[in-house]
């Protein structure tokens, strides 16, 4: 086995058609698409019994550990179109104090941070940029809140293709700098991630680029998917009793029930499902007064605000598409606060040692506040989100000095 095999080695593909998330009508393979005619987002359908006779798990078990072993289950059918950075298996990081000291059950990370760009971002747009690549497009755009145009950008310069990004006025520093260093052309707008994507959508007749707005093409959805193909592998094809999920697009947790499915279709799995928990911050939770108020659809939140800024997303495209994983899988949707989502990244670092992003610390807020009121338990498995790595985001400055000059008082270590 050669560490590359997955990217250099022909794999049957399976995919069939397109279809409409919410209609149901099809659309042909290998065509550039958006969104369906009824303006609402396309999902990738593949030959499952097709899959069932060739992919096996052993077979698997033989291919090196990146999200290309699950060739089979993705829509890029020849290797010279793969746009890869390195996108590895990542790790499950058990918290066994916390686990203690909360008297609950099994709590894992999943930490995503350690993907090229150094975030999750990276499975959903390698795939629609390989995918572009494929389909012959030249000039990709996209709203973002910072690692999604991070993750563009790299994947897109990769192979040649043009980026335009727009992004809120107050994205933090890093992700804005990241996305111009990596070959983007990227613009502050005065508003919000869905005032950004107004621009992406008026450009396209405009300016002729292709609109990569999260599930307004049909891709980034099978990238991200992965976390559900990779996870269930990871525990030994079986899945968790509660996945919280950071949702502000929410394109990860549409992906990962999708995924479980078609691994059940393909006999990789059973029928067992965890329970799919939306986290969003209380200063923007449109999916959260949608689930509570029984409706397929969310409104726009107004006056959008958080301090995890990646599921600050006023109104998202698939909230339907949310909103029915997590009732279909018997789970809830929970907002948390900001100083509960501070709170939670100072206590997992200091008592675990992991830094998390601010919007996988709210997976963990939102965790203490469901094992509280008892929407969880002490005996679930529960498995947490951790989006990008911690280091992105602003630290606690430290200011402790010691004068090598003068006599040091050993006694205060």
């Amino acid at each position: 086995m050669q560490d590359n095999d997955n990217l250099t080695i022909e794999r049957p593909t399976f995919v069939t058609h397109l279809e409409c998330a919410m209609e149901g009508d099809h659309y042909p393979a290998d065509e550039v698409h958006n969104l369906s005619k009824a303006g609402k987002p396309l999902l990738l359908r593949y030959d499952l019994a097709g899959v069932k006779k060739v992919l096996t798990k052993d077979a698997l078990a033989q291919r090196p550990t990146d999200m290309w072993r699950y060739r089979e289950l993705l829509p890029v059918r020849k290797c010279k179109d793969i746009v890869s950075l390195g996108e590895v298996a990542t790790p499950l990081i058990r918290l066994p104090k916390l686990g203690a000291k909360l008297g609950g059950g099994e709590i894992i990370v999943k930490d995503e941070g350690r993907l090229p760009t150094g975030s999750f971002k990276a499975r959903g747009l390698v795939m629609a940029v390989s995918m572009g690549k494929a389909l012959g497009i030249k000039h990709m755009a996209m709203p973002t809140n910072g690692n999604a145009g991070a993750a563009l950008a790299a994947y897109a310069t990769a192979c040649g293709i043009k980026t335009t990004i727009f992004c809120p006025a107050d994205t933090p520093e890093v992700n804005v700098s990241e996305i111009e260093l990596q070959g983007a052309t990227v613009y502050r707008v005065n508003g919000y991630i869905d005032d950004c994507g107004k621009i992406v959508g008026e450009g396209k007749a405009k300016v002729g680029w292709f609109d990569t707005s999260t599930l307004k093409e049909p891709y980034r959805i099978e990238g991200k998917k992965t976390m559900g193909l990779e996870l269930a592998e990871q525990l030994g094809w079986d899945v968790p009793d509660v996945i919280f999920y950071p949702t502000g697009g929410g394109t990860g947790l549409i992906g990962m029930w999708k995924a479980f499915d078609e691994l059940e279709k393909i006999g990789f799995i059973g029928s067992k499902r965890p329970r799919m928990v939306a986290v969003q911050a209380s200063g923007c939770a449109p999916m959260v007064r949608a689930y509570e108020a029984g409706t397929e659809h969310a409104t726009r939140w107004e006056d959008a605000h958080t301090i995890a800024s990646g599921i600050r997303v006023p109104q998202a495209i698939g909230d339907f598409l949310i909103l029915r994983a997590v009732r279909e899988s018997k789970g809830f949707a929970i907002a948390v606060d900001d100083d509960k989502i501070s709170s939670a990244l100072s206590e997992v670092a200091r008592e675990e040692g992991l830094l998390l992003c601010p919007e996988g610390a709210a997976t963990y807020a939102a965790y203490k506040e469901s094992l509280a009121d008892g929407r969880v338990t002490k005996n679930d498995r529960v498995m947490l989100f951790n989006c990008a790595t911690g280091l992105k985001y602003p630290l606690p400055p430290v200011t402790r000095t010691l004068d090598r000059h003068k006599p040091i008082d050993f006694s205060q270590f």
